[in-house]
């Protein structure tokens, strides 16, 4: 299985939300991310996890 890094804009589109939210959110540590070389990617396997607990959590 390969995984596919998530872009910014990618994860915003998936989640239909701003890109602006997507930053405030990796910024403040609230959504699953990594940094290479300053630019911020997301696992889609990750983010499912996440919204999953949100679900849990909600």
């Amino acid at each position: 299985m390969e995984i596919k890094p998530m872009t910014v804009k990618e994860l915003a589109v998936y989640l239909g939300v701003h890109t602006d939210t997507i930053y405030k959110m990796a910024r403040q540590n609230e959504l699953p991310h990594f940094r290479v070389r300053g630019k911020i990617l997301f696992t889609q396997v990750a983010v499912n996890a996440w919204i999953r607990e949100q679900e849990l959590t909600s």
